[in-house]
Parts: C-alpha cells; structure tokens; sequence
C-alpha cells in the first residue's frame, strides 16, 4: 500500500501537562489509567510501517490472531558482559494509555489518504490493549543477550503497533542506566558519582530519561533541576567560570557582612577578615578577582562552599584563594566543602590540591577537617580516563561525568529488537545468514541458575511447557542455541524465575516499583555478580543458554523454513 502523495493538512495536536501521571477513564468507569511522562508518547509516535501492517492485516483479517513477541537485544554494549534493564514503567505507563484519539485518527486519515477503507479507523477508534498480557523483568535487573526483557501476548494488529514505542522506551533507557553503571564501577564503592549532562544531552527529553536511569544505574546525584523535583533525584550544583569572570575586584562587593555560624553575632566585613587570612597564610600572589568571587560566593553558601578553582591557574591561584576564604569561614565557625576542578591533568593537580589541604590543616587549630576537602573533577569525564586516573593515582573524591554519559558516546544505541516468537500457538522463527539474528521461536520462559555461593551461573530459557522448570539440586544440561559445541551442565544451589507478569486484562498485575526501588535492585544485583563478569578489561562472558527442548525446536525449525538450494 503506498500513501497518498497529496500533501495532507498539518494539524497541530494539543500537548498535555507532561507531568500528568493518571487520568480517569471515563470508558473504564472512572478507573485509573496511568499516562506516559512524556506527552509525545502516543500511538502517532511509531514508525509508519506499524500503521500499514496493522491496516494489512486489518483488511486480510488476521489482526485479532493471538501472538506472543519478544523484545530483547543480540549483544551486550560498550564492549561489556552486562546490561542493565530500565524503562519498564514508561512502556506500562504507554500500553496503559494505548488508544488512538479522534484528533490522530484525524491526523491518519490526512497521512494515508482517501483510499483506506473508512472502517479501519473504526477499529482503531476501539483499539486498547485490554487484551495484552506483558511479561518482563524487574526494572534495574541486570540482563543478557537474547533473554527477552519483554513478552507480549495478544492480538496480532495491537502487538504489533506497539513495536517501536516500546524499543524507543526501553532501548535508550537500559543504554544509559548500563553506562552509569559502568561509570560507577569505574568510580568505586567509596567514590561519588554525579550526572552533570543536561546541557549536551540529546534535547529535553533526552535530558530527563538520563538524570532519571542515570540514578538508576547508581549515580549519587544530578544538576537537572526539574529531574530532581520530579523523581527527587538527589541535586548538586556550584557555580561556572562565568561566575568567577564576572567579579573584576572588591568594588563588586556590595554586602560584605556575614553572620557568624552561631547566629549570636556578625562578622560587618568579611572581605576584610578574608584578607587577614590571606595575609596569615602568607599568600602573597593569587588572582584577586576570583578571591572576590569566592567571597562573594562564600557569603551566599557559607555552610555549602565549594569553589572552581581552574579559571585562571589551578595551583597558584585557585586552590589557595579557597584555602584563604576556606579559613575566613572557619574563623566564623563554618565549614567549607571543597573544590571542583575542570581542567588540566586531574590526577596531579588532585594530589596537588590535597598535599596543600594537608598542610594547612597542620598549622590551624581544630582545622584536622581541612586534610577531608572534597575535590570533585569533571571536565570531560568518560569511563576509561576514570579507570586511567585509578591507575596513576588521584585524590577525587567526586567524578561528575556529564556529555559520555548522557549521550553514550562509546556506543549511541543498544540495538534491542522486536520479533513474532508464536502465532495462534505454532512457534515462529526468523533466519538470517547471520546467525545472531536467528530468533529463538516459541513462548518461552527465562530462569536464572545460581551456585552455591549465591553467584548467577546461566540464564536458562525453556519451553512454556510441562516439565521444563529447572529445579534446585539436580544436573540441567544447558546449551548455546546455535553452537552445538558449546554445552555444560549445571547444579544450581537456587532457581529464580525472571519474568513478572505485570499487565493482564487492562491492569497493571504488581505494583509498579519506585526509581529508588529499582535502583535498590540494581545495586543488589550488580552485588552477586562475579567480578569478572563485570571488569573493565577482557571480561568473562556470561552464559546463555537453552533447554534440550528449545534446542531441538530451533533446529527442527531451522531446516523446515530454511530453503534447499540446487547447484548447478
């Protein structure tokens, strides 16, 4: 079917409160329905094959037939063993909402011209996904290669409408909750990780789903503003080199008084009792203007202080001038917090900055405090100069990494697809001269194998079938789908099941977890896994296998569909 080739009439659809996240249905008897966070997300948001399938199979009479999709990815990115699995509560949110409006069904009919028979867009005016079953796992679980992170059951024409959104959702969202984790790693245990991307992120909603499974994947914090009203994300934040350029000396300073921590009297002159500081430590040439700025900024922050120090020069200006104004504050009883640095060789000037905190401590009393300065670096940060400054040696306390996490730059997408596994319940298989791309047909149910010292072993998918449940305590043979070699057996100590029913007969089936719930999940998660499978450099891969069944089922399939050629 080809569209027509009039130019149809553009109509402006109305956008919504994005924040909205319910509506009451009046079809459903004022039930809750949750809405998608993003007012973009909505049938019209698809790829337009969708709507010329769904209207084939609409006119051949095949889209109510009952069929079971799965949506999962081939290979692990960033040259990793592991995924993170996020965006589940916005493909629940966009299946919830699923129904065609009167304004998009507008919207079809000036797309795909006069030709398509009008009762077409009856069905879609009755469309919803009252019918669809959704099988997945938690959100923020850790996932594999070719487990599906989505089972879709129901009609033919509805699932397969449903594709794009769906891998558009779940697609961006695990890349970017996988690279954080990555980054978090990287960092270690006892670092902080901030993600400061809002200003190179791919727009404004881009800008949210990375604050949002950024947090997931582990970061400590976000600069995003509206991410952290929203979600409640954890904010962080200080000031630019524009803040420090825009103070030329101490004219700037227009209030010069500070309370004291105490609250029982005022300091009427910091500025002065800054130089007094200056002149104990015997600080002699340092930049005056950013000494202003850090006055200035000491006076609005005084129990929150952090300072950029590299506008002008790192090492002989801006660590000592928040040395002077770190001391200036410590005489009225407060506490600064520490620097930030943007630029130069981290490593060095890190250990730089902290060999300077140390001795100044050493010199002040009750100042011990001084040598536990935060020093958070940014500039540019990525996962392997965060794994090059562990090696050389640094004193960061805080990596805030904004432009390689928000936009993956390592690798910019995670490649999830979409793919008809059963239909009307005969297993359905996809080849390819790539075997990667070979689908494993049938309904098939994932579990996870664990050893004796609570490690995950394999993800073994089996057959929906009678007698296929692994169980603890006895020997599963367990083998690669497409490589016959490649078989093991395994005891597992525990047998968890990885799916969750969680939309059945237009209801959300469990209770749709909290971000810091999921992001609970993940860090348990990310816990039990052996180490190797999660190392930077040349790690293990982790093993995906199948049952005899679902074995024999790939081939057995393989060589019926599978054309035999004749050579002449």
């Amino acid at each position: 079917m080809r569209p027509s080739s009039k130019r149809p009439k553009v109509k402006e659809l109305q956008r919504t409160d994005t924040i909205r996240y319910s509506y009451k249905d009046e079809a459903q008897d004022g039930e809750e329905r949750l809405k998608p966070l993003s007012s973009f997300v909505s049938p019209l948001l698809t790829d337009m094959y969708q709507i010329t399938m769904a209207y084939s199979l609409w006119k051949n009479g095949r889209h109510m037939q009952k069929a079971v999709f799965d949506l999962y990815f081939r290979k692990n990115p960033f040259g990793g063993e592991f995924t993170i699995f996020a965006g589940l509560e916005e493909a629940i949110r966009y299946i919830s909402d699923f129904r065609f409006r009167e304004d998009q069904i507008e919207q079809l009919q000036g797309i795909l011209g006069a030709h398509i028979d009008p009762k077409f867009y009856e069905w879609l005016q009755e469309v919803n996904c009252d019918d669809i079953s959704v099988y997945a796992l938690e959100e923020g679980s850790v996932c594999f290669p070719r487990i599906p992170l989505l089972r879709i059951e129901g009609p033919l024409g509805i699932v397969q409408m449903l594709e794009t959104t769906l891998l558009c959702l779940i697609n961006y969202a695990s890349l970017i909750a996988t690279n954080a984790v990555r980054h978090r790693i990287a960092v270690g245990k006892d670092k902080q990780l901030l993600e400061f991307g809002l200003r190179r992120a791919q727009g404004p909603d881009g800008a949210m789903s990375a604050s949002r499974y950024a947090y997931l994947g582990l970061c400590d914090g976000t600069s995003n503003v509206l991410a952290s009203a929203i979600f409640g994300i954890p904010i962080r934040g200080t000031h630019a080199h524009s803040y420090i350029t825009s103070f030329l000396g101490p004219q700037d300073l227009k209030e010069r008084s500070l309370v004291y921590k105490s609250g029982d009297k005022t300091c009427e002159d910091f500025w002065q009792l800054v130089l007094e500081c200056k002149k104990e430590l015997n600080i002699n040439e340092t930049n005056e203007s950013e000494l202003v700025a850090f006055c200035a900024y000491a006076r609005t922050f005084p129990n929150g202080f952090t300072a950029l120090v590299d506008t002008y020069d790192t090492l002989t200006s801006g660590v000592p001038n928040f040395i002077i104004v770190a001391l200036a504050l410590h005489k009225l009883g407060y506490k600064a917090v520490g620097i930030r640095l943007d630029s130069g060789d981290l490593g060095y000037l890190s250990k730089e900055a902290r060999s300077s905190f140390f001795g100044v401590a050493g010199k002040i009393p009750n100042a011990e405090y001084f040598r536990n300065f935060s020093i958070v670096a940014s500039n540019d940060l990525n996962e392997a100069t965060i794994v090059a400054l562990n090696r050389q040696g640094h004193e960061i306390d805080v990596f805030a990494v904004g432009t390689n996490l928000v936009t993956c730059q390592a690798q910019p997408a995670l490649g999830c697809v979409f793919k008809l596994v059963e239909l009307d319940g005969k297993p359905r298989i996809k080849l390819s001269n790539e075997v990667n791309k070979v689908t494993l047909p049938g309904k098939k149910i994932p579990y996870r194998l664990f050893s004796a010292q609570g490690h995950p072993l394999v993800d073994l998918l089996v057959l929906d079938t009678p007698g296929e449940v692994p169980e603890v305590g006895k020997r599963i043979l367990c083998l690669h789908p497409f490589e016959e070699q490649k078989r093991c057996y395994v005891v597992p100590a525990k047998v968890e099941p990885i799916h969750r029913l969680f939309w059945k007969d237009g209801k959300i089936q469990v209770k749709l977890p909290s971000l810091e719930e999921s992001r609970r999940l993940c860090l348990g998660q990310i816990s039990i896994m052996r180490e190797d499978h999660m190392r930077y450099l040349n790690p293990t891969p982790y093993k995906v296998s199948v049952s005899q069944s679902l074995y024999n089922l790939v081939h057995d399939l393989w060589l019926q569909e599978a054309p035999i050629r004749d050579l002449v």
